[in-house]
């Protein structure tokens, strides 16, 4: 038996074989989160102080008594979580583009819905209005110094909340030992039934009476505080209900990256968030968001019938964009794990499967990073993003206004590589797709 470093939850030999038979890829890196954390030497140096699992604090950069391989949490993450220079395509596991291969006009590689912390490296500067778009304000700044990732510059605490900016790493939101699951009833918690296998995928298995899944994306619920972090928020919510197709890392020329999310997502950022964009109580800012920001009727045709700009002659059974997702307002499993796929199998709107669907967080916000400020999905500080049927860019005569210092590939890449002709020749923001007739 293996024994789990910071649980006394025990893997049998046929447990560990169903966490590698049930990974969504093949790749040797992937089998060590199927659902809960693997072998302890992939982050810890084995034999230093008792192996390092003496459950001791460490320091505040996440050194000292857990013998961690990098320099502090995150750097760790990154030693298999950032691409190799090689690497020249979105590709399975990666969150990072090395920092070698984002030149000064090329932009980051990695594509998964969550998006590149890549981006957190690119600054930009424009003649006009605005005119600085600053690296740490696009995404969450990490603290990785073996791979030059710091601390927010001009943020003390999360924006809306009290969670320190200098401990901000991976492990402040994903359980690094994986203990979150979820059982048979779809109930979250960090104890019971032993994983058997992630639980974050389409093709990922049911729990049963015998074992538990892990947490979506290893986020971590109640009651959770990294040992490394003594002064960081104890989170108040569990995990959220969501199902990520199996390829998920990729491109979307053609079809979407469907992530299905079902609820709870917003809930989960108020943890550390807990003052902002809230779902319209007392107290909250911005705009609503949550299990209680459910879309009206309105809201509904709204993001059913419009497809770009001028166009409102959209299908509900059509109408989804991943640039756009909402949640279903369900923890149905077997529908989200329906409803995700890469394929474009599933295009349908909100409210056409019986779901009751709200805005969240991420309706508008990529979870890791973005090439826009304040993490936003797409450019909302122009009238236009597209200008005659092209990205704009500091390459194609765009307007200093409407570039932002951006290169048109730049562009093109915070959208996922999509054509700019999916979009109305002069495109208006992706506002408008909930709210194009209000």
């Amino acid at each position: 038996m293996l024994k789990r470093c910071s649980n006394t939850l025990e893997f049998t030999a046929a447990a560990i074989f169903g966490l590698l038979i049930n990974a969504p890829l093949g790749f040797a890196g992937e089998l060590f989160h199927s659902g809960a954390a693997g072998k302890c030497e992939e982050c810890h140096s084995i034999g230093q102080q008792d192996a390092g699992f003496s459950g001791q604090s460490v320091g505040s950069n996440g050194s000292g008594s857990l013998s961690l391989r990098g320099s502090d949490a995150s750097s760790t993450c990154l030693r298999c979580h950032e691409a190799p220079a090689s690497v020249q395509q979105p590709q399975g596991h990666y969150v990072a583009t090395t920092q070698a291969a984002i030149l000064s006009s090329a932009p980051p590689i990695q594509l998964t819905p969550g998006g590149d912390f890549g981006w957190l490296k690119k600054t930009y500067r424009w003649q006009g209005e605005g005119g600085y778009s600053s690296g740490d304000r696009h995404g969450h700044n990490i603290v990785a110094l073996d791979f030059n990732y710091v601390a927010d510059t001009s943020l003390q605490t999360a924006p809306g909340g009290s969670y320190p900016a200098g401990s901000l790493s991976c492990i402040s939101c994903h359980d690094p030992h994986g203990n979150y699951r979820r059982d048979a009833s779809g109930e979250i918690s960090s104890s019971g039934l032993p994983i058997t296998a992630s639980g974050s995928y389409s093709n990922s298995p049911d729990p049963s009476m015998s074992g538990s899944v892990g947490s979506y994306r290893m986020l971590a619920g109640k009651g959770y505080q990294p040992k490394s972090q003594p002064a960081a928020t104890v989170f108040t919510a569990d995990s959220p209900a969501a199902m990520a197709p199996a390829s998920y890392n990729r491109a979307e020329q053609v079809n979407d990256t469907r992530v299905a999310y079902g609820s709870g997502m917003s809930e989960w950022c108020q943890n550390c968030h807990s003052q902002i964009h809230n779902d319209g109580t007392a107290g909250g800012s911005g705009h609503p968001a949550g299990n209680n920001a459910r879309f009206s009727q309105s809201t509904m045709n709204n993001y059913s019938y419009y497809v770009k700009s001028g166009d409102l002659n959209g299908r509900s059974d059509n109408s989804y964009t991943s640039m756009v997702p909402y949640e279903m307002g369900t923890k149905d499993y077997g529908l989200l794990k329906a409803t995700a796929n890469s394929d474009g199998s599933n295009l349908r709107g909100p409210g056409t499967g019986g779901e009751n669907p709200n805005v969240m967080c991420l309706t508008c916000h990529r979870a890791h990073a973005s090439g826009w400020d304040s993490m936003m999905r797409w450019n909302n500080q122009s009238t236009f993003i597209v200008i005659n049927d092209r990205y704009p860019g500091i390459d194609n005569g765009a307007s200093p206004a409407y570039a932002q210092g951006r290169t048109e590939a730049e562009t093109r890449k915070t959208f996922y590589d999509r054509p700019a002709n999916r979009y109305a020749s002069y495109q208006r923001s992706l506002c408008n797709k909930c709210h194009a007739q209000d």
